[in-house]
């Protein structure tokens, strides 16, 4: 049986560590930055200074979340397990009278704390100046895609554990992020794109390659909860619209939180298989 209070002990060890982490307090400052910057640029044919509203902002920050968050969590997921067993520190880590499940769930829950921390703070100070100065219009979008936006952290980060379990060294891990990011990111969107144009491929296609990729989870769920309506992604979009129609949202919340237990589940399952050279 899993003993809670040494998961607790560990999360809060890494918790502490990843606040002392340079690249946490970066990540902050730029991502609420950026957030701010495209508030008050979605807008041209306004003052500079009058920021815009919250759907305009919701629709501007997809891409950003889609580029920013999934970089960060993946390689800080990957450098988790791989880095630590590297210099040793997981070796010794493991002589002391501990599970491996909760090493892994402590360092999972202090690192998703960490980084949720981050995007809080980022959209929450973003947020509180949109409403005071920008009005409260689309106030739920803006806030549906922000617990999108962890939620998406949270799968990306499952999946670097996964990587991180499954590697040796660090800089294997780390390249495999960055190849995974790659991949979701580029030829997820422009790929499929392509292949849909280039084969002809049926529309209820399309949308089920879509929904297999995290991020396209994400950016359907945030377009929905800004603009009401699927419009903007073509054919695909209305068809997810009509076909699904209320249970459009669950779906996509239930996709994502699957992508966060699956890969999470693989690396407790793949860590627990390995022996005492970790």
């Amino acid at each position: 049986m899993m003993n809670f209070n040494a998961v607790w002990l560990i999360a809060q060890k890494e918790l502490r560590d990843a606040l002392r982490n340079r690249w946490f307090l970066l990540y902050t400052v730029i991502f609420g930055g950026l957030v701010l910057a495209l508030s008050m640029l979605s807008r041209p044919d306004v003052e500079f200074t009058q920021l815009a509203e919250y759907n305009r902002t919701v629709t501007g920050l997809v891409n950003l979340v889609l580029l920013f968050v999934p970089l960060m969590a993946l390689t800080f997921g990957a450098s988790s397990i791989s880095g630590e067993r590297e210099t040793g520190a997981l070796k010794y880590l493991l002589a002391q009278p501990i599970d491996r499940g909760e090493v892994l769930f402590g360092k999972f829950l202090g690192l998703a704390s960490a980084q949720l921390s981050t995007l809080l703070l980022g959209f929450g100070v973003a947020g509180v100046i949109l409403s005071t100065r920008g009005g409260s219009d689309g106030l739920s979008g803006y806030v549906v895609m922000t617990g999108m936006a962890c939620l998406l952290s949270l799968a990306m980060l499952s999946v670097g554990f996964l990587i991180s379990a499954l590697a040796h060294k660090t800089s294997t891990a780390l390249g495999a992020a960055l190849f995974l990011w790659l991949l979701l990111v580029f030829v997820g969107d422009l790929g499929l794109i392509g292949a849909a144009i280039v084969t002809q491929m049926p529309t209820q296609t399309t949308l089920l390659l879509a929904m297999v990729n995290p991020l396209q989870l994400f950016k359907m769920a945030s377009i929905f909860s800004a603009l009401s309506s699927l419009e903007v992604l073509g054919p695909a979009g209305l068809y997810a619209s009509d076909t699904f129609g209320g249970m459009f949202m669950p779906l996509m919340l239930a996709g994502l939180v699957l992508w966060i237990l699956l890969p999470l589940g693989l690396a407790q399952f793949a860590f627990a298989r390995q022996g005492d050279g970790a």
